[in-house]
């Protein structure tokens, strides 16, 4: 990654020009440059991709490190002093072989089959979540009182973390991903949800329970590689990905589907089609859309292109998804489109782990909080919604509703 400051790069991150779509830039790259050059907030530039099958191509190429240490990697954030310690264990900075050992250990806690057992529970805890939204009356913050609240208890019980420490690791969390947070800001929540999660995994070791973090524990002392840094690291990362991402889901779903009554009509009328008003919705939405994104460690070409190595690259999931060429109309929501193909989980060896899970929730929550609250309505103007352009994860900070 080298350090310009060309105009003829055009910036990035790219303003979305409406809330619910992706930059319209995006469809200018497809077009005419689907492999281009960006520049950074920190004065560097990157190189973006922006069509389907290249993104695919490209993610898919072992010659592009996850490894965010790496000085050329393509952050849209402030770069943080991270040492090698306190980014042990991060499944999504890992390169094989490294992140092949690793993700071994955890595929099996979220097979299909796994997950699917987990649907009773899950709603139980949506329920109970709605419940009290009902006894508090409206209007309340959907956000806190169900986005938040159904995947961070689900992750919770899962994986052994106390449901009441939540507020500890979601307010960290919040200062992490957040851009305007400043390095001394994000590198202070970093080390404190760290030294908690240490703490907590360190009492798997000394008193196991039922849970996943011990269930791994044991797995990793039994391979004769147990080492607290990486279990600590690991549980950073699915304690984040496993709320955060399907928080900000819950939210900006609800608010499309109140903003749009005939889609939100046709799924209450048919609820069986959750799975497929689910996908489409991660396809519309493809809130990681940069999260994808690597450096090349040896020259490579792609579209044509040459991207030499050291090169910041960053694989834009949603431009892929809008791509008109594999989704046709792409900027229509469509619940009777086949999105199935559709890439908000990645692609390739870093395709989300818990995308089972994520889906499980989301039509959990989506079908039972529009039949048991049916009135439901945005308390605000939708254009009021304080959305997240300033996070690593689109999403909402607060959607008041009322019914």
């Amino acid at each position: 990654m080298t350090e310009t400051t060309d105009p003829a790069f055009p910036s990035f991150p790219m303003a979305r020009g409406c809330p619910f779509l992706p930059p319209g830039q995006y469809a200018e790259l497809r077009a005419e440059q689907p492999v281009s050059q960006v520049t950074l907030p920190s004065g560097s530039t990157a190189w973006v991709i922006s069509t389907y099958d290249l993104v695919r191509e490209f993610l898919a190429d072992p010659r592009g490190s996850a490894n965010r240490a790496l000085p050329a990697y393509p952050s849209v954030l402030p770069r943080q002093p991270v040492t090698s310690a306190e980014a042990k264990g991060l499944l999504t900075w890992m390169d094989p072989p490294e992140h092949t050992t690793h993700r071994r250990m955890l595929v099996n806690e979220f097979t299909t089959k796994r997950v699917a057992a987990m649907a009773p529970h899950i709603q139980q805890i949506t329920d109970a979540c709605l419940d009290e939204m009902l006894r508090s009356g409206g209007p309340v913050d959907l956000v806190q009182s169900l986005s938040l609240a159904v995947p961070s208890r689900v992750i919770c019980e899962l994986l052994g973390v106390p449901y009441g420490d939540r507020e500890l690791f979601d307010k960290r969390t919040n200062v992490i991903l957040n851009h305007q947070s400043s390095v001394e800001e994000r590198m202070t929540a970093w080390r404190e949800l760290r030294g908690y999660l240490r703490d907590l995994v360190a009492g798997k070791v000394e008193d196991p329970r039922d849970d996943l973090l011990s269930r791994l524990v044991k797995k990793y002392q039994d391979a004769g590689i147990f080492d607290l840094e990486t279990l600590t690291g690991l549980t950073n990362a699915l304690l984040v990905a496993g709320h955060e991402t399907t928080a900000n889901m819950i939210s900006l779903g609800t608010v499309f589907l109140l903003e749009h009554p005939e889609v939100l009509a046709e799924f209450t009328a048919n609820p069986e089609t959750a799975p497929q008003v689910v996908e489409e919705l991660l396809r519309y939405f493809s809130i990681a859309d940069y999260s994808t994104s690597r450096v090349t460690t040896a020259d490579l070409e792609i579209g044509g292109v040459h991207i030499p190595e050291g090169s910041g690259v960053i694989a834009l999931n949603s431009a892929a998804n809008h791509d008109e060429t594999v989704f046709e109309n792409p900027a229509e929501f469509d619940a009777h489109r086949d999105a199935r193909r559709q890439m908000a989980f990645g692609y390739g060896i870093h395709q989300c782990l818990g995308q089972s899970l994520a889906r499980l929730e989301l039509e959990i929550v989506y079908k039972t909080l529009f039949r048991r609250i049916p009135g439901l309505r945005l308390a605000v103007p939708a254009d009021q919604l304080p959305f997240k352009h300033n996070a690593a994860f689109y999403g909402i900070y607060e959607v008041p509703v009322t019914w």
